[in-house]
């Protein structure tokens, strides 16, 4: 059906990659560049009472040092997300008052890192220590420490009880729901911290260009947000900054933030020179995080596993800034329950400051938190109505043609929008992930290894409806050639490849007939940048889009070239032919012909794509494991994913990112945890403490493109980036229980927990 569309065609810029070409932010070098180095704060609460910058403003090779006492003070979010942002402003580029261990004090510039950081440690500061809170729980109660007093925040809910914001919707009726249920369980389920760990951490470089323009090369995802927050905080003209993205070397949520560019940019209008800051990999720890939910999820159910009713209480745990606060918290609720058939539900959310790292957007933005939960507890119900998991599944998951009152009660930081599932394999997904892992056949007990198998669903949605926008722009060369300018951005996904693949498809060329260019706020069209799963959908929706006004335009030329009317052409090949004739003309041809013939002009068209609908992609994720009694530890043996994400654009590339998000979900399972001292300070915030996935830990991993066709997607396309981080947590700890009938509901599994649990004799080794 497709030529380009389908095909696994290589990455239009992997031949810059393996061959290590300059292509990264870091990878120039400007004259009379200044590196930043950061003091911060070692309290998780205080106030700065007095700062002596004078004995670093001394040393040889020091430009300039910022602090709350020279800095423009303007509130901000340093979420990168749509205009209005729904996130509050709590946010200034230095503060009087700093709100967790490692905030930032002051900062200097100089002509070296060496020397920066020198300075750093002659900056004299003097603090009033404030008392902290870290229990999310204890941070709303009546006389706990205000985390956030100052007097020009705004969007705050309850700032006297640290509460960021809440929502509640309700659908049905919760008691009929419960009087209609044979059995009623309520639990509490945690998951905790973590980083999202890119090898490349945050960097950017700043300069004027030769028109004194400010030029921000920054490792982000959402450039048009950069240049939009950073003329907020610095004061200056929007058309004033260029904001250009590089490639990047891994995201996954962190760089949706924006709170260094302003920083390098400040000091490069203040000095002149280019500005460089890359942080730490200690720095890079404490920058932003997945926010640590609390989940208590009551849930009933009749004996054949209809679901009577299910009730969502959380409570999201942002650290000291609210930055993606409100919007992480609704999708734990958005993006979950919509999945389950189910009449009667509450969701009702509160997420709230403590005096710890701040939580950001991180893959799967708070559906993966909701995920453990629900997931966990459809295990549980299936236990206690005596019913295999696998059919309750089956029973109780949203299907094709049908719809949710969700997702019209709830939407991201606002209501949400009606829509209809129009596209859903997620039977041949559970059906086929069964027989691949050979669902409970192997032995049980192999010496002290007990082996379980567990499985989880799970959806997620395709770009923001009715919010999020992308554009592109498309010409044409002489030698029938285009360029496709987008402002999407490319994380190391593939995303430049996949549009180049779109675009080709609809001008019926190859794909290395597109030349793409992405991510340059002075060159590109508006996008919003890569987040919420949108650059396929939304992204693919503008190409797709615009190069089919461009093919009108070369259809309609190669009509006049071959005096044809324009419902006898087709295009085809790189060609337009006549199907009365056959004779044809072809796009080199018709390019040179529009630029320098006849009626001269550039072939070249722009569109502009939104959608009303966010059609989920869906999963179905099952495991095989082994959990040794002597140690605690888990040895995953086996991971089968099998995913509906409409028609695969690039299937290889799609298979990565699947791959790439079950990898991140298994180390956030198992291994990866935040240990803080009784301070609130980040005590492992090091690879060599810190430990994540690396190719030696991967197990066995098939994963299975189960097509459908989305008709409201670009060639039928879905999103696949995020949805699959949301499986491993839940069947992991599905199949802890079936190995050795302990239920976990507080992640990470670590060894030391689950020896503990088996040392207690069958604890379930958390809360109930």
């Amino acid at each position: 059906m497709f030529k380009e569309v389908g095909r696994n065609v290589p990455r239009v810029d992997g031949y810059a990659l393996v061959r290590g070409k300059p292509v990264f932010t870091d990878d120039i070098d400007l004259k009379d560049m200044l590196f930043i180095k950061f003091l911060r704060s070692p309290h998780p609460h205080a106030i700065i009472k007095s700062i002596d910058t004078s004995q670093a403003e001394k040393m040889e090779g020091v430009a300039l040092v910022l602090s709350y006492e020279n800095a423009p003070r303007v509130p901000h979010t340093t979420a990168g997300q749509g205009y209005p942002e729904p996130s509050p402003y709590d946010t200034v580029m230095f503060d009087r008052k700093v709100r967790f261990v490692g905030d930032r004090v002051a900062c200097v510039a100089a002509t070296s890192p060496e020397v920066a950081e020198e300075a750093t440690k002659k900056l004299s500061v003097e603090y009033e220590v404030l008392p902290p809170v870290f229990d999310p729980e204890w941070a709303m109660r009546d006389g706990a420490p205000i985390i956030h007093d100052e007097k020009d925040s705004q969007g705050i809910l309850d700032p006297q009880h640290n509460l960021v914001g809440e929502v509640e919707v309700k659908v049905g009726s919760l008691e009929k729901g419960f009087k209609e249920a044979d059995v009623i369980l309520e639990r509490r389920y945690e998951v905790h911290y973590a980083q999202h760990t890119p090898i490349e951490p945050h960097i950017v470089i700043t300069w004027l260009d030769e028109n004194g323009r400010l030029v921000i090369r920054s490792a982000t995802q959402v450039p048009f947000h950069t240049r939009r927050i950073c003329a907020n905080v610095l004061g200056i003209p929007i058309q004033r900054i260029r904001v250009v993205k590089p490639r990047i070397g891994g995201g996954f949520g962190v760089k949706q933030e924006v709170y260094l560019d302003y920083v390098a940019g400040w000091i490069t209008l203040q000095t002149g020179r280019p500005a460089k800051i890359e942080l730490t990999r200690e720095e890079e720890f404490i920058s932003r995080t997945r926010h640590p939910i609390i989940t208590l999820l009551k849930a009933g159910a009749k004996r054949d596993g209809t679901l009577t009713a299910l009730d969502m209480r959380i409570l999201s745990n942002t650290g000291a800034y609210g930055s993606h606060a409100t919007t992480v918290m609704y999708n734990t609720g958005s993006k979950v329950l919509p999945l389950y058939r189910c009449p009667n539900v509450r969701f009702q959310g509160r997420v709230v400051y403590t005096n710890l790292p701040v939580a950001g957007a991180y893959r799967g933005y708070g559906a993966t938190q909701g995920y453990f939960a629900t997931e966990s507890m459809l295990d549980e119900l299936a236990e206690e109505i005596g019913m295999d998991p696998v059919e309750l599944r089956k029973e109780v998951h949203i299907k094709e043609g049908e719809t949710s009152p969700i997702f019209q009660a709830l939407g991201e930081g606002r209501e949400g929008i009606s829509q209809v599932i129009s596209s859903c394999k997620l039977p041949q997904c559970i059906e086929e992930g069964l027989k691949l892992i050979g669902w409970k056949k192997k032995p049980k007990e192999e010496g002290r290894m007990s082996r379980g198998y567990g499985c989880a669903i799970m959806m997620q949605g395709s770009g923001i409806p009715a919010i999020d926008m992308g554009a592109a722009l498309i010409k044409m060369n002489e030698d029938g050639s285009f360029n496709l300018l987008v402002g999407a951005t490319d994380l190391g996904t593939g995303s430049d490849t996949i549009l180049a693949q779109i675009a080709a498809e609809a001008l019926k060329v190859p794909t290395k007939k597109i030349i793409v260019y992405s991510s340059d706020t002075d060159l590109t069209p508006f996008d919003v940048g890569a987040y919420a799963s949108s650059t396929t959908y939304i992204s693919g929706g503008a190409v797709l889009k615009t190069a089919e006004r461009v093919l009108e335009e070369i259809i309609r030329i190669g009509g006049e070239m071959l005096n044809e009317a324009e419902g006898e052409l087709i295009a085809k090949d790189a060609q337009v032919i006549s199907k009365r004739t056959g004779r044809s003309v072809t796009y080199e041809e018709i390019a040179k012909n529009s630029l320098y013939e006849r009626d001269q002009h550039q072939i070249i068209g722009s569109m502009s794509h939104i959608s009303s609908q966010s059609p989920p992609p869906f999963a179905a994720h099952f495991v095989e494991l082994l959990v040794d009694r002597g140690t605690g530890k888990v040895k995953v043996e086996r991971y089968v994913a099998c995913v509906d994400c409409g028609t695969p654009i690039n299937p290889k590339l799609a298979e990565g990112q699947v791959e790439g998000s079950i990898i991140n979900g298994i180390s956030y399972a198992l291994t990866e945890q935040f240990i803080f001292d009784k301070n609130g300070r980040m005590m492992n915030a090091s690879f060599q403490d810190y430990k994540i996935f690396s190719a030696m830990d991967i197990p066995e991993l098939k994963v299975v493109l189960i097509p459908s066709h989305e008709p409201s997607g670009p060639f039928g396309a879905k999103s696949v980036g995020e949805v699959n981080i949301n499986g491993p947590c839940p069947a992991i700890a599905n199949a802890i229980w079936d190995a050795i009938g302990i239920r976990f509901r507080e992640t990470p599994f670590t060894p030391e927990r689950i020896l503990r649990a088996l040392t207690l004799g069958g604890s379930s080794g958390a809360r109930t």
